[in-house]
């Protein structure tokens, strides 16, 4: 994990979560951040357990007044979950962690874990960026281009984007024409420059688009506030984005959170356990920590009784020929598929928009790469970068019209929910979860990663990519 990008990424997650005090870690080479403070918990009696649990413990250890102990916010409902403040969060102290110990005693009575921290759920790319986008002329292709195929209303693959909306002019870039959804809250800052992220499920779409024409996506601005919700938050928004159109065939989801514990997120319990009763598969980017700590929802697809439910996708680096410097890895990854300078499109065709890069580029690999990645191409200087001002140094700013490169697993995602997508239409399959079962067994490709040989997906119209791509930012 790189600490600098992760530290520069905290800050502006915190300015989308005003109200909300975060902290990072533990251990910030997880790279998790979380609701400093508070517990989530499952409600009802776990929830009384808890309560009683962490105040016995603060009360014997003198460390804080039992009056802080107490249930929260709304409680969450469908999603059966309360938060527990186990402390004050404007003191110096984090108390979760104390409070967790607490917890972790008294859980081996019931047998299953009872609380955990209130994790911050963002964009694949946002507390660990894989890069952020460049400019690729109107003139040039999608990458992977368009497969064979058309567009039939009666017999379309349904798709369900979980991400940011679509901007304005979406419906310009033809891959879009009947992609439907919500549209992104706010494109531009007050100097018209595109924020952050914009343009993130417009990018997603036009890449299931290219990979499955016969699709009918939708996309849900479920993650508009810069990418980022509360585990407590994000479970009954999943639920709210299915139920206003209905269970999909596939559920690309390019969102999660590192989480060292092996049994999931406490708020998604309810949302993961009617999934798996449906007949819909969740695609889920593995994240881009470049490390192998479990990065949920994504490694839902590790556990046996969500083994045929969630595809869990990492990424390959531009030329195929491994995986790429950021992505997460592991035995929960699935299936690698490409995910390094994918070109796509980021906004609509109408008029070209200003970006301002957020981050610096390295010197060097900051996950230890010997290729030439994303990392330290094109050079471009960030206004979040640390120590900038004191150089002086300005951030770089360029222009996008219609198409961009970028990375990510949180695009790697979409090429493998897209084959899925294309497998049922060719083979005229009505079940998702059999399609992405065939889909693994029918593959005989492999890539090296970290050491292991693992499956991975190429569409036909992908193009590996040099090394070297773009010119540097004027």
């Amino acid at each position: 994990m790189a600490p600098q990008r992760f530290h520069e990424q905290f800050h502006h997650i915190q300015r989308s979560l005003p109200d909300v005090p975060l902290t990072m870690g533990p251990d910030d080479a997880a790279g998790h951040l979380y609701e400093k403070g508070v517990v989530l918990v499952r409600d009802g009696e776990e929830a009384r357990f808890v309560e009683d649990a962490v105040r016995g413990h603060f009360t014997e250890t003198a460390g804080l007044v039992p009056d802080h102990v107490r249930r929260v916010g709304p409680q969450a409902g469908r999603t059966g979950v309360t938060r527990i403040r186990v402390g004050d969060p404007a003191e110096g102290e984090d108390t979760v962690p104390h409070a967790l110990r607490a917890v972790r005693e008294a859980e081996g009575r019931r047998g299953r874990r009872l609380a955990g921290r209130n994790h911050v759920l963002h964009i694949a790319v946002n507390a660990c960026p894989g890069d952020e986008p460049v400019p690729v002329p109107r003139t040039g292709t999608a990458n992977p281009g368009t497969a064979e195929g058309s567009y039939d209303p009666a017999t379309a693959v349904g798709v369900l984007v979980v991400d940011t909306g679509l901007v304005h002019d979406h419906r310009s870039c033809p891959l879009l024409a009947h992609t439907t959804g919500d549209a992104q809250l706010t494109e531009t800052d007050g100097d018209g420059v595109l924020r952050q992220y914009v343009g993130h499920g417009t990018f997603i779409a036009g890449l299931l688009a290219a990979v499955a024409p016969n699709t009918d996506i939708t996309v849900r601005g479920t993650l508009n506030d810069a990418g980022a919700v509360l585990e407590s938050e994000f479970g009954a928004l999943l639920f709210e984005a299915v139920d206003r159109d209905g269970w999909p065939d596939i559920i690309s989801l390019s969102a999660g959170t590192p989480s060292a514990d092996t049994d999931g997120l406490i708020g998604l319990d309810a949302f993961m356990r009617e999934l798996r009763d449906r007949h819909t598969l969740l695609v889920a980017a593995a994240g881009n920590n470049g490390s192998d700590t479990p990065f949920w929802p994504a490694a839902y697809a590790g556990l046996p009784e969500f083994a045929d439910s969630v595809l869990s996708v990492g990424a390959l680096r531009a030329d195929g020929e491994g995986a790429a410097c950021f992505t997460n890895h592991g035995p929960w990854v699935r299936v690698h598929a490409p995910g390094e300078r994918l070109t796509s499109a980021l906004t609509g065709f109408t008029a070209p928009v200003p970006y301002v890069y957020q981050h610096s580029t390295y010197d060097s690999c900051r996950f230890g790469a010997d290729y030439a990645c994303t990392c330290q191409y094109p050079r471009h200087t960030g206004a979040l970068s640390e120590g900038r001002e004191s150089t002086g140094a300005k951030p770089d700013q360029v222009m996008f019209d219609g198409l961009a490169q970028w990375s990510g697993t949180s695009f790697a995602t979409p090429v493998a929910a897209g084959l899925v997508a294309a497998r049922m239409t060719a083979y005229r399959e009505r079940d998702p979860r059999a399609a992405g079962a065939g889909l693994l067994a029918a593959t005989t490709d492999r890539a090296e990663v970290r050491g292991a040989h693992v499956p991975v997906l190429r569409p036909p119209t992908w193009r590996p990519v040099p090394a070297v791509v773009a010119a540097q930012p004027a």
